[in-house]
C-alpha cells in the first residue's frame, strides 16, 4: 500500500518512517512539509493511504483534505487527544496520538491492511476496472460543514444537489454543504453509477427507489432515502436508455 507522510515536524516525520520500516506492506512514496505541498504530491503519486498531521502552519489537515476530489484512506496523527478527536464526526480509518507507540501503530496497520483487503474483494466481485480519471463507487470524498466533518464513500451518496455556490450533499440523514460546482463534480464521477438527472440534481442510479413519468415528458425518480428528483425531459431519454426502460 503507498502512503504519504504529511507532518510540519521532522522528527515526527522521521520516527514514524522509521517505525513503518517494520511493516513492508506500507510502502512510504514521499513526505510531506505542509498542506500546499501535500496536495501536490497526492494528486501526482495517488497514494492509497496518508498519515496526516492536523496543525500545520498554513492550513490544517481538515482543509487539505477539503481540496481532494478524490480522498485516500487517512490515519490522523496528532498531539490531540482522544477527546478533541471525537468532537469532528469523521470516519477515518484511525488515529495515532504523538509519540506514537510501537503497539498503537501495530494496530492501526492491522485495520488499514484489513479494509484494504476488503476493499479489494469489493472490487474483485463487482469486476470493477480502477478509472483513475473518474471518481468509483468504492473511492471515498471529505465532507465538512461548520464543525462536522465525514468520511465517506461514494456509493452511500444517494444526490447531490445544486443550491447557489454549493452542493448539498444527502446521505445517511445528513445533508451537509460543500463548496464545490455541480459541473466540475459531474465530470469527475462514473457515469456508469451517477447521472445528471437535471441543471440541480445528480443522482446515484444505485439508490433508485421507482420511477414515474411527470409532466412534459419528464420523469419522477424517487430514491431510498426518500427524496424525489424530476428528471429532466432533456435527460429522460438518455436515462430511459440508460436503465434499460
Amino acid at each position: 500500500m503507498r502512503a504519504i507522510i504529511i507532518d510540519d515536524e521532522r522528527l515526527a516525520r522521521k520516527e514514524l518512517n522509521n517505525l513503518l520500516e517494520n511493516y513492508p506492506e506500507i510502502e512510504i512514496v514521499d513526505q510531506a512539509v505542509n498542506a500546499d505541498e501535500a496536495l501536490e504530491k497526492i494528486i501526482q503519486l495517488d497514494p492509497e493511504l496518508i498519515f496526516l498531521d492536523i496543525q500545520m502552519p498554513g492550513k490544517t489537515g481538515f482543509e487539505l483534505l477539503e481540496e481532494l476530489e478524490k480522498v485516500p484512506k487517512v490515519i490522523f496523527t496528532t498531539a490531540y487527544d482522544e477527546f478533541a478527536i471525537k468532537a469532528f464526526d469523521v470516519n477515518a480509518l484511525d488515529y495515532l496520538l504523538k509519540p506514537i507507540q510501537e503497539e498503537r501503530l501495530k494496530d492501526t496497520i492491522t485495520k488499514v491492511l484489513a479494509v484494504q483487503a476488503s476493499a479489494l474483494a469489493e472490487r474483485a466481485q463487482e469486476g470493477l476496472s480502477e478509472i483513475k480519471q473518474q471518481l468509483g463507487m468504492n473511492d471515498q470524498v471529505f465532507v465538512k460543514d461548520g464543525d462536522r466533518c465525514w468520511f465517506i464513500s461514494l456509493k452511500e451518496i444517494r444526490l447531490f444537489e445544486s443550491d447557489g455556490n454549493y452542493i448539498k450533499v444527502y446521505f445517511n440523514n445528513v445533508k451537509p454543504m460543500i463548496h464545490k460546482s455541480l459541473n466540475a463534480l459531474d465530470e469527475k464521477l462514473d457515469e456508469r453509477s451517477f447521472f445528471r438527472a437535471s441543471r440541480k440534481h445528480i443522482i446515484n442510479l444505485s439508490w433508485i427507489e421507482t420511477i414515474e413519468t411527470w409532466f412534459n415528458g419528464g420523469l419522477l425518480v424517487q430514491l431510498k432515502g426518500g427524496e424525489k428528483v424530476e428528471v429532466s425531459r432533456r435527460q429522460a431519454a438518455r436515462f430511459k436508455e440508460k436503465m434499460s426502460l
